[in-house]
C-alpha cells in the first residue's frame, strides 16, 4: 500500500500533515458510488457507464486491490477498462457508440431546448471536442 507523507507549510509556521493512507476510505466510498452510477448508466439511455467505471477503477487502485481486480476482470467491462488503463485505447465499436450518443444527445438538446445561436455553438463546440478526443484514441491491440 502506498503511504506518502505530505507536509504543507501554512501561514504562521504551522504544518498540515496528510497521509495518503488516510484517504483510503474516501477513495473506497467514491469508487463504490462510481460503480453504482456506472450500473445505473448501463440501464438509463444517454447516461455513460464506462467513464464511471474507469474512475471507479482509479479509486479502487488507491483503496482496494480486490475491488480493482474485480472490475478489471469483469466479463462485460473488464477488457474495456484494461485497454484504457494500459494504453488509453477505445475500441472502434465503443467509439461509434459514443459518437452516436453524443450526436443523439445534441439533437435532443437542440429540439428540446431550442437554444439561441451562441449557446448552440458553444454546446456544439464542446461536444465536437469530446468526439474528437474519443476518435483520436488508439484502437486496442488484439
Amino acid at each position: 500500500m502506498l503511504s506518502v507523507n505530505v507536509r504543507l507549510n501554512r501561514p504562521g509556521g504551522a504544518q498540515l500533515r496528510c497521509d495518503i493512507a488516510m484517504l483510503r476510505p474516501i477513495y473506497l466510498i467514491a469508487g463504490l458510488i462510481l460503480v453504482a452510477l456506472g450500473i445505473v448508466g448501463a440501464f438509463v439511455p444517454l447516461m455513460p457507464t464506462t467513464i464511471f467505471l474507469i474512475l471507479a477503477a482509479w479509486c479502487f487502485a488507491r483503496s482496494s486491490t480486490r475491488l480493482e481486480n474485480w472490475l478489471l476482470d469483469h466479463p462485460r467491462f473488464g477488457q474495456t477498462l484494461r485497454d484504457w488503463q494500459d494504453t488509453g485505447a477505445i475500441s472502434r465499436r465503443a467509439k461509434a457508440l459514443a459518437c452516436s450518443g453524443i450526436a443523439l444527445g445534441f439533437a435532443l438538446f437542440w429540439i428540446g431546448a431550442r437554444p439561441g445561436l451562441w449557446l448552440w455553438l458553444l454546446v456544439a463546440a464542446i461536444l465536437a471536442a469530446c468526439a474528437a478526443f474519443i476518435l483520436t484514441r488508439p484502437d486496442p491491440a488484439r
